[in-house]
């Protein structure tokens, strides 16, 4: 059979969670965490939520938050399941491509994500943001099974089409919403791999 595993970015793949990780870099911390509780509050929607973090650090050129993200370090064994599996794995973020892009290219395996317009180092837009289903469906239909791995309430879309759903606390707990409609829930990287590869 063949089975395709799609990674959610942050807070699986990355032992930290990326947009705090530059926010606290660049002294934007109580923004960003505002933004997050009113954004899990339900007040404002996922869409809208990235469009005010992407306002808030749009001002920085893109090479500076590629520096802060490329020191923003993957949870070892996953990154060798990944490195070692490319053709069977992709990731799934709703990050913009030239913000996440130096972890990705440490991963080196199909990527779906958010698309930046940028010019000369800075960032000047959005010109797609992706929403998570999306991509699942578009690999439904090439695989004969689709495995997700996450976290978070903002991968429920993916869990709720794919065929099988792994719920992943390396990082932090994974949310309720998610543990609900999951296969599996696992708590540490090496008890993950060991999974993916029975499945």
């Amino acid at each position: 059979m063949r089975t395709i595993f799609a990674f959610d970015l942050d807070g699986t793949l990355t032992e930290a969670e990326v947009l705090p990780v530059i926010a606290n870099e660049l002294g934007l911390m109580d923004e960003m965490k505002s933004l997050t509780e009113i954004t899990l509050a339900g007040l404002i929607t996922f869409e809208a939520s990235f469009r005010l973090r992407i306002a808030i650090l749009k001002s920085i050129p893109v090479s500076k938050v590629q520096e802060i993200v490329s020191e923003i370090p993957l949870h070892p064994a996953l990154e060798k399941f990944v490195q070692s599996h490319k053709d069977q794995c992709a990731i799934v973020t709703g990050n913009l491509d030239v913000w996440v892009s130096p972890l990705l290219e440490k991963l080196g395996c199909r990527v779906f994500s958010s698309h930046s317009i940028v010019n000369a180092d800075q960032l000047c837009g959005v010109e797609y943001i992706m929403h998570k289903s999306q991509p699942i469906r578009e690999l439904k239909s090439e695989f004969e099974k689709v495995v997700c791995i996450g976290e978070s309430v903002n991968d429920i879309p993916m869990f709720e089409v794919a065929d099988s759903g792994i719920a992943f606390g390396g990082v932090h707990d994974p949310v309720k919403e998610l543990i609900e409609i999951s296969d599996y829930v696992v708590f540490d990287g090496e008890s993950l791999c060991r999974l993916l590869n029975t499945l």
